[in-house]
């Protein structure tokens, strides 16, 4: 009879791509690794991987066995899900956030799991799209809020939120009657996202067909961005849904550009499908919840805002 730890042994080296990544995932030893997977050769009677100087990779066969592996181990993760209640989930979840989400609804999420897993520990790390993407298909995190969707095999997306970005600057810097030109803005720096990002892109690539010369200023620190803003350093594009106490108090002010549409934020839930997913599943959803709570809580708090000038 086939031992299921082989087969999850098989999942994880094919995964990872090496027996040294596998044996720290399962905690155990190479030696231990490289036993299990010679004895589900053994029993299947099929060479599952080739192994060269370089490491490890699938053979035909092995390619073409990997998916029942994958089912026969999630088939083994519902059973035992659908023995224990949805409370008692444990361990350690890694996640990866973009600071969009850390600015706006993490803290609520946070709750959220606090309140319906109490055994389940976050590990949370911030920083870009860039970063996280490649970080997640690496495996070294379980699940990313990022800007997606990231279509790979077997990644699954959900969506979580969407924020328009705009021009943003301090008052106290000079820049002329509004709508401003592209030539105008140009003139001083635009400082946004890190230049790997969507909207950093997407910036240069309107100052450059407008005949500008882009200089721009990215950051993965939002709160950096904001504070060069406000030092009258540049004008900044930026999503301002987490700028409501800076729009309010005046420090920064929202700028009229004569320019194409920036494009929207649009942020996913990512993760890798497997036999180990069900929490970054779990996880997903609560965000999804915190999400909307939070959509629903700055409309209301707009629309109040709304009906209090129009009564002034």
């Amino acid at each position: 009879m086939i031992d299921l730890r082989h087969i999850e042994t098989f999942f994880w080296v094919a995964s990872l791509g090496s027996f040294r990544a596998a044996s720290e995932k399962l905690n155990t030893t190479q030696p231990a690794i490289s036993q299990r997977i010679a004895s589900l050769e053994s029993d299947l009677g099929v060479r599952l991987f080739e192994r060269d100087a370089r490491g490890v990779t699938l053979t035909g066969k092995g390619h073409e066995l990997l998916s029942h592996a994958e089912r026969m181990l999630q088939v083994r993760r519902d059973m035992m899900q659908a023995a224990r209640e949805q409370n008692v989930m444990s361990g350690t979840l890694r996640m990866g956030v973009a600071e969009t989400i850390v600015q706006t609804w993490l803290p609520a999420l946070i709750e959220h799991v606090h309140a319906a897993y109490p055994a389940l520990v976050l590990q949370i790390e911030v920083d870009t799209t860039h970063v996280l993407r490649g970080q997640l298909l690496a495996r070294q995190i379980d699940l990313a809020f990022l800007m997606g969707p990231v279509r790979e095999a077997r990644v699954e997306n959900v969506p979580l939120c969407t924020y328009p970005l705009a021009w943003v600057a301090s008052p106290r810097l000079d820049l002329g009657p509004e709508p401003l030109t592209l030539a105008r803005v140009g003139q001083l720096p635009v400082i946004t996202y890190p230049s790997s990002s969507s909207p950093y892109r997407a910036v240069q690539d309107m100052l450059v067909r407008a005949g500008v010369a882009p200089r721009m200023y990215g950051s993965a620190s939002l709160s950096m961005v904001v504070r060069m803003t406000l030092d009258c350093i540049g004008t900044s594009v930026i999503a301002p849904v987490f700028l409501g106490k800076e729009l309010a108090s005046g420090e920064l002010r929202l700028l009229s550009v004569q320019a194409d549409p920036l494009p929207d934020l649009a942020f996913t839930a990512t993760w890798v499908e497997g036999p180990d997913s069900h929490a970054a599943r779990a996880i997903a959803r609560l965000a999804q919840r915190a999400a909307a709570d939070h959509e629903r809580q700055r409309d209301a708090a707009q629309g109040g805002e709304s009906a209090s000038r129009q009564a002034s």
